[in-house]
């Protein structure tokens, strides 16, 4: 396979380029973003753009690259504002599509990462989202918009082209050691907020089951819709119980307002669309994708005694250990300066 992943710099980006570079089926990987990537990397080449990946089309006819990995969505509203949200997810995916399939476009399949964000949390959902269940009120927030708008491109450019495996996985809420999401912070911190009267039932997909879900999907032809969660569901009080966190009442009414103190203290950034979740919940069936042949590592209940682990973990031993930032000519240096003595091993 020859490679183009989108939003290199990214968590997911680094850690799909990581797990690429391991596999022999695949022979080259370019990685594309608008910052240097941040993690160590062996065989990957690094091509910086703008957010709007303008450039594509040329990249895409220079490496012959057959397969496109499209990780640059933004899925969580507190990492960008509605105009940026929109450069980069509609935008960027428009001109990643039209690169895909110009004509004589060496592209045969696209994977594409999503979110469930798509399906929306009210009170008239169904107790599980199927694939081909659209949400039951119009979005409410720029990146569910966003995201929308970004399955509607998917969807024409996957009629216009039949010739090209088109993927899409969206994935339920992310928990994981590494992970930083609006929810992880939230349970990180000594009182959980929840809202009063409410106790939903949500999903979880680990970090390792995302990468794998996404390498899966790019090493096979399954092309179509596909959720990707852990098995089962757990309440929000039993999540908090088994990471061991008391928790706070927000109140039911202006709950947007009374999460405002927290913004401002810089304490937590919970947006609309993480209260709606917390106070309706939401299910998703992922029959189809293990159908597709995918095995996950950790179910929901799994996922979040993982978290619980990595926490009590980081509490025992600490976790002020100076972190590794990337520099990628430290790293050239590493590998290619003939002053750095090598063993045959």
């Amino acid at each position: 396979m020859r490679i183009l992943l989108t939003g290199l710099s990214t968590f997911w980006g680094g850690r799909l380029a990581q797990a690429l570079e391991a596999r022999d089926d695949v022979e080259v990987i370019v990685g594309v973003d608008t910052r240097d990537r941040r993690v160590p990397l062996e065989r990957t080449e690094f091509v910086r753009c703008d957010s709007t990946f303008s450039i594509l089309t040329r990249i895409v006819a220079a490496t012959q690259v057959d397969t496109v990995l499209h990780t640059h969505l933004v899925v969580d509203s507190t990492r960008a504002g509605g105009r940026a949200l929109h450069e980069i997810n509609v935008i960027g995916t428009m001109n990643l599509l039209a690169a895909a399939g110009a004509p004589g476009s060496p592209v045969r399949k696209v994977v594409l990462k999503s979110s469930a964000l798509v399906y929306g949390s009210n009170k008239e959902d169904p107790y599980v989202f199927k694939e081909d269940v659209t949400r039951s009120r119009g979005a409410r927030t720029n990146v569910e918009r966003s995201l929308l708008e970004v399955e509607a491109f998917l969807r024409d450019f996957a009629d216009d082209n039949p010739h090209i495996a088109v993927t899409l996985l969206r994935f339920a809420n992310v928990l994981g050691d590494d992970i930083d999401t609006p929810l992880s912070h939230a349970l990180r911190l000594p009182v959980v907020p929840e809202i009063f009267g409410f106790d939903p039932r949500l999903q979880f997909v680990h970090e390792d089951d995302v990468v794998g879900a996404l390498t899966y999907a790019t090493a096979h032809d399954v092309p179509g819709v596909f959720n990707v969660a852990g098995d089962g569901a757990l309440p929000w009080s039993e999540i908090c119980a088994l990471v061991g966190k008391r928790r706070v009442a927000l109140p039911p009414v202006l709950t947007n307002w009374a999460a405002e103190p927290l913004r401002l203290a810089r304490v937590l950034d919970l947006p609309v669309e993480v209260l709606a979740l917390l106070r309706y919940g939401r299910g998703i069936d992922n029959t189809r994708f293990k159908q597709a042949g995918y095995e996950y590592e950790h179910t929901t209940a799994g996922t979040v005694d993982a978290f619980a682990r990595g926490l009590r973990l980081a509490k025992t031993i600490g976790d002020k250990h100076p972190s590794y930032r990337y520099e990628h000519e430290v790293e050239d240096f590493f590998r290619h300066s003939p002053a750095v003595v090598r063993s045959q091993d």
